[in-house]
């Protein structure tokens, strides 16, 4: 193919978007964020340049050459890569920095065979390279959040099955990528299920409370969730590093009219406090707190930012729970900035607006995100009944890892019905 002529795809990192309406988001964030999707959606080109140039034509009407060494790091071949592990043979910061393509051609559409100047070729696809340009800088190739407030309408749902197909698990992992949480009915209520649902998403997070722990009202508990008194939205253990990813809750029995489960987008409300008050959010993006834990044979502390961003600046956990939280003996005039801030976010996070309530019956399980959501529960009688759940936790790294080989898994299915 002649240089100019241009190889297209549509980006496919982005899955879901902020919305109004049932996600119940409609502030001026959403807006510029809805641009943001809308921008990110117009195709990007490959072309051919000259001399030896492989041009990625971005979306926005930019364009720059593709680096070699970018390239030259991700040679599928045999002599640079353990074909089987898909580890690379050699350190990358061993290649030459002056690194040249040399010769470059397109002997199918989207595939480039390209020649570098220390003698290696290597050939590419078109459609991988496109992929890869497409996510954002912190994008970790899954469905992108879709925040919510009180108004989201319909909560991801789902039947549980014991062997679902690839198909419903893949549908499964979509909702809680997206949304931050599901809700399973049917699941069996044999003490110890939990663990059974936990292992079909990633590996159990054992801590001390063990490696499922039953939450029911108990004298002497050791934990405000062991008794019936209501629970403003927390996040969970943020007294340890790392912080447990994702908890689920199992509803063994519940014979109380009270203790309805409360969830809260963290990530919203931080979006919204982002875009109204930028002074607070940088504050409670910048401020360490101690969170500690102490029961008889245990003693936990840990520090991090109320709200913590990632490597571009996005959010990337909200560390929350203001019965546990201890600053640091700060000037007075840092502090007084702190409380004002966490006084305004704490608020926030317990208006009626952004919180979304629901009574988990006998069977019903959910499977929330503890770095973004915040959790609670409305107070309630334990003389009307019993009401006991057993919880775990897991890594937040499963689900997405799940999602990812499903993906690539149906895919290959597909392209093999297709060539069929």
């Amino acid at each position: 193919m002649r240089a100019g002529a241009r190889f297209h795809q549509c980006p496919s990192g982005f899955h879901g978007r902020v919305s109004a309406g049932k996600a119940g988001v409609d502030t001026g964030e959403e807006a510029r964020l809805d641009f943001i999707v809308v921008a990110s959606q117009r195709p990007m080109n490959l072309r051919l340049g000259a001399p030896n140039e492989l041009v990625l034509e971005r979306g926005d009407g930019s364009s720059h050459p593709v680096h070699p060494l970018w390239l030259r790091e991700r040679c599928k071949d045999a002599a640079s890569m353990d074909l089987r592990t898909q580890q690379r043979l050699q350190d990358p910061s061993d290649l030459d920095l002056d690194l040249k393509v040399v010769a470059l051609s397109q002997p199918a559409r989207g595939v480039y065979k390209v020649t570098f100047s220390d003698g290696h070729e290597g050939t590419f696809s078109g459609d991988e390279i496109l992929a890869e340009a497409a996510l954002a800088d912190n994008s970790h190739d899954c469905p992108a959040p879709r925040l919510w407030d009180g108004k989201l309408a319909e909560f991801p749902r789902a039947r549980w099955r014991a062997d679902p197909s690839e198909g419903e698990l893949l549908g499964w992992l979509e909702s809680f990528l997206t949304f931050g949480f599901v809700i399973f009915e049917g699941v069996p209520t044999q003490p110890g299920t939990v663990l059974k649902v936990g292992s079909m998403f990633g590996f159990t997070r054992e801590t001390n409370f063990g490696a499922l722990f039953n939450v029911r009202s108990t004298p002497n508990a050791t934990d405000l969730a062991y008794t019936s008194v209501p629970l403003d939205p927390h996040t969970d253990n943020p007294y340890r590093a790392p912080v447990p990813g994702i908890q689920l809750l199992h509803c063994l029995i519940n014979e109380t009219s009270g203790g309805l489960s409360t969830l809260v987008d963290g990530f919203a409300v931080a979006q919204r406090l982002r875009a109204d008050d930028p002074r607070a959010f940088d504050v409670l993006a910048s401020t360490p707190v101690r969170f500690r834990y102490v029961d008889a044979d245990t003693e936990l502390t840990a520090s991090a930012v109320p709200i913590e961003l990632d490597v571009t600046g996005g959010l990337k956990a909200i560390q929350f729970s203001p019965r546990l939280d201890f600053v640091p003996l700060f000037s007075p005039e840092r502090l007084d900035t702190y409380y004002k801030a966490r006084r305004l976010f704490d608020h926030r996070l317990r208006a009626p607006d952004h919180e979304i309530r629901f009574l988990l019956r006998t069977g019903d399980l959910v499977m929330f995100d503890n770095c973004r959501l915040l959790h609670g529960r409305t107070g309630f009688d334990p003389a009307e009944g019993l009401r006991h759940l057993q919880g775990c936790y897991i890594d937040i790294d499963g689900p997405r890892s799940r999602y990812r080989v499903l993906r690539r898994q149906l895919g290959r299915a597909a392209g093999v019905r297709r060539s069929a």
